[in-house]
C-alpha cells in the first residue's frame, strides 16, 4: 500500500511538472517575453527529473504500451491538460481566437516539435486507440476540429486505472460472486494444475491459446477459472458473448476498446458460450472468432461440447463435478465420524459441488439445531442423525428442483406397495429397481465397478403393458420408497419440428435431472424410442438422427429412468438391449381385480357390502376400476348414502360404454333388496 501512495504521489508530482512545462510552451507562443525558451528548457528538465520514478509516470507507460511517439505523447498530453487546467482554455483562445478555446491538430502542430501528419491518419495510435476524439461539424478542416482526450485515458494518467465503462456494461466480476468460493476438489484441482503447467511452459512472447472449458457444470468450470487467473495475479470478468454487438461498426468500436484495455488494465475473460449452441451458432461462432482474433490476452470459453469450430489455438479440459466418492468424504465431514453409510446414500442419489454440500450442511444442521455435536445416548444419536439425514435429502430436493420444474411435469407421489396390485414376479422386479438405485453405492464405488464402466451407470427400465394396467402408479411407488421427485415428461414440450431442437430439449432434460433427485418416467415413449427406419429422405434421417443421440443419452444417464408404452413391439431393438429392466403389465387376472376392488376405496369412505367376487368379473384394468371408484363415490355423496354395489355398477356401465366394450346387462343388474337397501 505505501509503494502505491508513493507511486501516485509521485505521478501527481510529474503531472503538475508537465501542466507548469505546457503553459510555458502556450504563453511563448502568444508571447517570448511571457515565456523565454530557457525556461522551457529548465520546465522540461524538471519533467525528465519526475519521469525518473519506478514504475514510471502513467503517461509513459502508456505511451510505451500502445507505441507512442513524442509528439503523439505531447499531443495527448495537451487535450488531457484541459481537464486538469483551466487556464488552457484561456491560453487556446487566446492564440486561435475566442471562439477556438481548445486543443486542435492545427495548434499543436506549431507548439510542439517535430510535428507530423501521420498523427491525424485514422491508423496512427491517437484515433486507432480511441486516445482522443475529434468532433469535425459541417465541413469545419479536420485540423482545426477540436480535439478532446478520452475520459478513461484522462482517469489512467491520473493515476485511477479501471476497466472502461463501456465495457463494464458487458461484463460482471467472477472474484467476490459465489463460484469464485467454492472450494474445489483434488480432481478438479490436477485440472488447475495442468492448465497453469501449459501456460507456464509457452515460450516468453507467445500469444497464449484460448483455454476451452467442457462439460455441463458451469459451477465448476467458473471455480476452475478462477483459480487459474488467482495462479497468475489477474482479476477475472465474465463475458457472455450474446451480448457483444453484431453490428460491423459497433463491434469493431468494442473490440478496439478491449484491446486498450488489456494493455492498460490487464485481465482474463471467461467467456460464456452457452448462445453457441443455440439457434444464432453461425452468428455467435463469428462474433467470437472476429473477438479472439483482434483481442489477446488470457481467455476461457465456457461451452459444453467441443462442437464449435475456432480458428486461434486452443487448449482443451474437461471440467467435471466431484467425483462420487469426493463428494462422499464431504458428506462424511456434514455427518461427524461414523455416518457413512447415510453420506454414501448422498453422495450415491445426488451430484453436487463440494461447497453446495458444505451450504446444505450448514444450512440444515442449523435449522435443526445441529450445530454442535450429537450428544446423549445412543439411542438419541442415532434418532437425531436419522432426522439429520431426512432433513438433508429433503434439502438436497429442494435444490435440484428447479431445474427440471421448468421442463417436466413433478408427479405428487402417494402410492405404496401396499396399493399396487401385480403378479409376484413383477412386484419382485419392482423392488429389484428400487434396491439397485439404493444399493448403487455399494456397488459401484466400494466394490469398484465404476472402475470397469464408463457408461451404464444408472438404472434404466421399460414397462410395457395396456393403458390402465399400473404403469404410471408402478412409478410411483418406487419414486416414494426412494424419496424421489418423479417427473413425467411432456413430449409435446420435447419433441419439436424443428431440426436438432429436439435434441437439444432432450439434452436440457437430461443435464437438470443429472444433478440426482429426480426419476425420468417417458410416458408414451414409443413416440420418443420407436424404431429407426430407412433413410428415404432428410426428414427419416434427421428423426434416426434423434433416436441415435437417445440411444446415447440414455445409457449415459446416471439416474433412474422409465419407459412406458402400450405397443412393446415398436420399441427400437438398441433401446431394449441397454434396458436393464424389461417388466410386462399384464391384463389382471379375476383374483388381481377382487384385489384392486377391496383396496380402491380409502379407509375413510364409507361403504356397503360389496360382492368382491362379482366385481371381480368385470373384464377391467385398474385405471378404469379407479375411474369407476371415483364415479361411485360422487354419485353416493348425492344420494346421501354409502357406496353400494348400485352405484359402482352404474358407474361400471358408464365406463365399459366409454370405452366401447360389450356390455352384458346381466353384469349390471343388482337386484337383492338387502343389500340394495344397505346401499342406500
Amino acid at each position: 500500500m505505501s509503494d502505491q501512495v508513493t507511486w501516485h504521489k509521485a505521478n501527481l508530482t510529474y503531472l503538475t511538472v508537465g501542466l507548469h512545462w505546457l503553459r510555458l510552451r502556450l504563453q511563448h507562443k502568444i508571447s517570448e517575453e511571457t515565456a523565454t525558451a530557457a525556461e522551457i528548457a529548465d520546465a522540461e528538465t524538471d519533467m525528465a527529473k519526475a519521469a525518473a520514478i519506478d514504475p514510471p509516470p502513467a503517461l509513459l507507460t502508456l505511451s510505451d504500451s500502445l507505441g507512442l511517439t513524442e509528439f503523439e505523447q505531447e499531443l495527448l498530453f495537451f487535450c488531457v491538460a484541459m481537464e486538469l487546467d483551466t487556464e488552457i482554455a484561456d491560453f487556446c483562445a487566446q492564440i486561435q481566437g475566442e471562439t477556438q478555446s481548445y486543443p486542435t491538430f492545427a495548434l499543436a502542430f506549431g507548439l510542439f516539435e517535430g510535428p507530423v501528419w501521420d498523427v491525424v491518419a485514422p491508423e496512427g495510435p491517437l484515433r486507432s486507440w480511441r486516445l482522443i476524439e475529434i468532433h469535425q461539424s459541417g465541413v469545419q478542416p479536420l485540423t482545426v476540429s477540436p480535439i478532446k482526450a478520452d475520459e478513461r485515458i484522462v482517469n489512467y494518467l491520473k493515476g485511477l486505472n479501471y476497466l472502461d465503462d463501456r465495457l463494464m456494461s458487458l461484463v460482471t466480476s467472477v472474484q467476490g460472486a459465489p463460484e469464485s468460493e467454492a472450494e474445489l476438489a483434488p480432481s478438479q484441482q490436477q485440472v488447475v494444475t495442468a492448465i497453469s503447467h501449459q501456460l507456464q511452459a509457452l515460450p516468453e512472447g507467445q500469444r497464449l491459446p484460448l483455454i476451452q472449458l467442457l462439460g455441463r457444470d458451469r459451477l465448476s468450470k467458473q471455480g476452475v477459472a478462477v483459480a487459474v487467473t488467482e495462479f497468475f495475479g489477474l482479476p477475472l470478468m465474465r463475458l457472455r458473448l450474446e451480448r457483444l454487438p453484431t453490428h460491423a461498426a459497433e463491434l469493431e468500436t468494442i473490440l478496439r476498446l478491449w484491446q486498450r484495455e488489456m494493455r492498460l488494465y490487464p485481465v482474463a475473460l471467461y467467456l460464456e458460450g452457452s448462445d453457441l449452441e443455440g439457434n444464432t451458432e453461425k452468428n455467435s461462432a463469428v462474433v467470437l472468432n472476429t473477438f479472439l482474433d483482434q483481442v489477446h490476452g488470457l481467455f476461457f470459453l465456457d461451452i459444453r461440447d467441443q462442437t464449435v469450430s475456432i480458428e486461434q489455438p486452443t487448449l482443451s479440459f474437461e471440467v467435471m463435478k466431484p467425483t462420487t466418492l469426493e463428494q462422499w468424504q464431504t458428506w462424511k465431514q456434514v455427518f461427524g465420524r461414523g455416518r457413512n453409510h447415510n453420506a454414501a446414500l448422498l453422495s450415491s442419489q445426488f451430484n453436487f459441488n463440494l461447497k453446495e454440500i458444505q451450504d446444505i450442511g450448514a444450512t440444515t444442521k442449523a435449522e435443526i439445531g445441529q450445530v454442535t455435536p450429537v450428544l446423549g445416548s445412543a439411542k438419541s444419536k442415532t434418532t437425531q442423525t436419522t432426522a439429520l439425514c431426512d432433513r438433508l435429502w429433503q434439502a438436497c430436493l429442494v435444490r435440484t428442483r428447479p431445474q427440471l420444474d421448468a421442463l417436466a411435469q413433478r408427479l405428487d407421489t402417494k402410492a405404496t406397495w401396499e396399493d399396487i396390485v401385480l403378479p409376484p414376479d413383477q412386484t419382485q422386479l419392482l423392488q429389484q429397481i428400487a434396491g439397485q438405485v439404493r444399493h448403487r453405492n455399494t456397488v459401484y464405488d466400494e466394490w469398484g465397478f465404476r472402475e470397469r464402466m464408463n457408461r451404464g451407470l444408472g438404472v434404466n427400465a421399460l414397462f410395457a403393458g395396456e393403458s390402465g394396467t399400473g404403469k404410471t402408479m408402478a412409478a410411483e411407488v418406487i419414486a416414494n420408497d426412494l424419496q424421489l421427485n418423479l417427473y413425467r415428461i411432456d413430449l409435446s414440450a420435447v419433441v419439436s419440428k424443428y431440426i436438432g431442437e429436439t435434441e437439444k430439449n432432450l439434452r436440457r432434460l437430461f443435464d437438470a435431472a443429472e444433478d440426482g433427485g429426480a426419476i425420468l418416467f417417458f410416458d408414451e415413449a414409443d413416440a420418443l424410442f420407436g424404431k429407426r427406419s430407412d433413410v428415404k429422405d432428410s426428414h427419416d434421417r434427421y428423426a434416426n438422427i434423434e433416436v441415435n443421440y437417445l440411444l446415447q443419452r440414455i445409457e449415459a444417464y446416471r439416474g433412474l429412468a422409465i419407459l412406458a408404452t402400450n405397443l412393446k413391439g415398436s420399441m427400437d431393438r438398441a433401446f431394449m438391449r441397454r434396458l436393464r429392466f424389461v417388466i410386462s403389465f399384464p391384463f389382471p387376472s379375476v383374483a388381481s381385480r377382487q384385489e384392486m376392488w377391496r383396496k380402491i376405496f380409502p379407509t375413510k369412505t364409507p361403504i356397503g357390502d360389496l360382492d368382491y367376487k362379482h366385481l371381480g368379473q368385470l373384464n377391467l384394468t385398474g385405471g378404469s376400476i379407479h375411474n369407476i371408484a371415483i364415479n361411485a363415490a360422487f354419485a353416493a355423496a348425492q344420494d346421501e348414502g354409502r357406496v353400494g354395489m348400485k352405484h359402482i355398477l352404474r358407474a361400471a356401465r358408464a365406463e365399459f360404454q366409454k370405452l366401447d366394450m360389450p356390455i352384458y346387462e346381466g353384469d349390471f343388474r343388482w337386484d337383492d333388496p338387502a343389500l340394495v337397501k344397505a346401499g342406500r
